[in-house]
């Protein structure tokens, strides 16, 4: 006899919908881990640049903590592309223009540069959101065409009390 993890269970009368949602779901599933190759270092990355940008916008900053700015957001885009896909890295590299060397940024080119970064991260966020949300439903097709195909013919799914017909003896 074979090994159990090689079974595979297709209900009776099923049609290709089961095979279907399961292919739904193994794809969502890869296409999350393609956008995403680390999804806790670009959530970290994204919690500390989200709260960059509230500090840059309650307090002046002088040319020190703009310089020291400007780093970290040059630091922080280059650990986001080493956690993402490439098409991602491409994109995000398209959007998040570095700053020049020559300069310190201002006040309004930091908060700029950084309200840009997070709102892009949190387009990803939504994308990742919706992925795993179509994986579930997806899941949950498959659950429900299971649980449809494992009742016996001409019994369908309802409440357990049923007035029973006939004599009692």
């Amino acid at each position: 006899m074979s090994d159990r993890n090689d079974v595979e269970i297709i209900p009776a009368g099923a049609d290709d919908g089961a095979a279907a949602a399961t292919g739904g779901a193994d794809s969502a599933a890869e296409e999350l881990h393609g956008m995403v190759e680390q999804p806790a270092k670009v959530m970290r990355i994204g919690t500390m640049i989200k709260q960059l940008l509230e500090e840059v916008r309650a307090a002046p900053l002088d040319d020190a903590s703009r310089a020291r700015l400007k780093d970290i957001h040059r630091t922080s885009v280059k650990e986001l592309e080493d956690g993402l896909s490439p098409d991602l890295q491409a994109e995000l590299e398209r959007l998040a223009l570095p700053f020049t060397d020559e300069s310190t940024p201002s006040d309004a080119e930091l908060r700029i540069a950084q309200a840009q970064l997070v709102g892009w991260l949190e387009g990803l966020f939504h994308g990742i959101q919706t992925a795993l949300f179509a994986q579930q439903m997806a899941a949950r097709a498959q659950l429900e065409q299971i649980r449809q195909g494992a009742l016996p013919p001409g019994m369908t799914p309802g409440p357990e009390s049923q007035t029973g017909h006939g004599q009692y003896l």
